[in-house]
């Protein structure tokens, strides 16, 4: 009914249960799932090895651009779930987002996402309540580890530039008339739990939006005055700005040097998500 290509570095810990509760919950042979194993010095190819129903490819280079090229070039079924390793999308939740793209028009679709930071630090919670209740963040395909897309939608994908921040470019690829968010699939996308292991992840992703910016593809990013109205909207939120504002400016100061030397290939990775 569906594929879904899976790149997976170093996901011994969490993959197993993840691919599980992808295949679970709908009839057998619904997705064709290719994991692509890159550059992993752990037991990632075994262990999805050890899930009935997944096929492995590996490759001793640690590119999640690669990964997805020789995941693409290994299956021709439509629709395509992209998936990262290390969240978890339910195979019910799934359908939902190939039924999405087969409505007219649609190409791409993503799910809602669920950000469980019971178990991290306070300034880590303060930094996503604000984040998640960004109207962009809501609205985009981005930061969610799971889109899903048509034949034409996987085309224009693989006509835009190669770029760190690869969903932001999905997102931006499509009219908000072409991408659903559905509601009522969720994908768990596990925070970090410190706020070190915050900074490596949003350092990431500033250096990947100044790339995008490079690249002329992001078409908006979050202002000042755009924190200032959330704030005034919502109180509760208003009280974590000058958190969230915090991790972002040190964020994007910490990126200055990679986008300096021209280093979009470095991919700093939060651990503490993973324990």
């Amino acid at each position: 009914m569906a594929s879904v290509v899976v790149p997976a570095h170093d996901e011994a810990l969490g993959l197993r249960g993840n691919l599980t509760a992808l295949l679970e919950g709908v009839p057998p042979g619904t997705f064709e799932v290719v994991v692509v194993c890159n550059g992993c010095t752990d037991d990632t190819a075994a262990v999805a090895r050890s899930v009935p129903g997944v096929r492995v490819l590996e490759t001793a280079s640690a590119s999640k651009a690669l990964a997805v090229e020789l995941g693409n070039a290994a299956i021709s079924l439509f629709p395509r779930i992209h998936l990262d390793a290390d969240v978890r999308l339910p195979g019910p939740d799934a359908l939902r987002l190939v039924r999405a793209v087969a409505e007219p028009g649609v190409h791409a679709a993503g799910p809602a996402r669920e950000v469980p930071t019971e178990r991290s630090s306070w300034q880590v919670r303060a930094y996503y309540r604000v984040w998640e209740s960004l109207p962009s963040v809501r609205s985009g395909l981005f930061g969610r580890g799971a889109f899903c897309l048509s034949a034409e939608g996987q085309a224009r994908v693989e006509a835009q530039a190669r770029l760190m921040n690869d969903d932001l470019v999905v997102s931006e690829t499509f009219a908000p008339s072409e991408r659903r968010i559905v509601t009522d699939a969720r994908v768990v996308v596990q925070p970090p739990r410190t706020v070190a292991d915050l900074l490596r992840r949003r350092t990431r992703v500033a250096t990947g939006n100044s790339q995008a910016d490079q690249h002329a593809v992001r078409q908006a990013s979050t202002s000042v005055s755009d924190l200032l109205k959330l704030g005034l909207r919502q109180p509760a939120v208003g009280l974590r700005v000058p958190v969230f504002l915090t991790i972002t400016l040190i964020a994007r100061r910490l990126a200055r040097r990679a986008v300096r030397t021209g280093d979009y290939t470095t991919w700093l990775r939060d651990e503490s998500s993973r324990a």
